[in-house]
């Protein structure tokens, strides 16, 4: 049996750090909805709420992603929720697991957004993780540009860690 750092060196992760005008509770509560994924990661098809009312530690969200051969939808919890400085989502099927971490820090003009995302493959599926992080290298990249212009922001750092 694999031991957790093997498996953490064979997941799928992509971090982005904009620097955006937004204000830190401006920013928070925008990144915080998951419901505005949609409007920012061009691989999300549709987000609907389906526990909570907006942000906070109660929320549940129904992610819809292009996957093939057909979307697949994901159920997102909020695992925590520090008011206007980070909140963390997971979700969890039977073929993989996410993890975000968007966590948000005041700046001289505004503030820094960081977006955190680990994808796991689940069960014997997970000997494809390697090829999973190929992929999701150039899936994060898609999302950071939208993630940038949806903040009117610029990237500090991205890519895979």
């Amino acid at each position: 049996m694999e031991d957790l750092t093997t498996r953490k060196a064979r997941m799928a992760r992509y971090t982005i750090s904009i620097r955006t005008p937004k204000s830190p509770d401006e920013a928070f509560a925008y990144m915080a909805d998951l419901r505005n994924f949609a409007e920012w990661d061009p691989g999300v098809v549709s987000v609907d709420q389906v526990d909570g009312s907006g942000p906070g530690p109660e929320a549940v969200f129904d992610v819809k992603v292009k996957a093939v051969p057909k979307d697949l939808v994901l159920r997102y919890r909020t695992m925590s929720f520090e008011s206007s400085t980070k909140v963390v989502a997971r979700a969890e099927s039977k073929l993989l697991t996410s993890l975000d971490t968007i966590t948000v820090a005041p700046d001289k003009a505004g503030s820094i957004v960081t977006y955190d995302a680990e994808l796991t493959l689940n069960g014997l599926f997970s000997l494809a993780d390697p090829l999973l992080g190929l992929a999701f290298n150039q899936i994060g990249g898609r999302a950071a540009d939208g993630l940038r212009e949806a903040l009117d922001g610029v990237r500090l750092k991205d890519g895979k860690k």
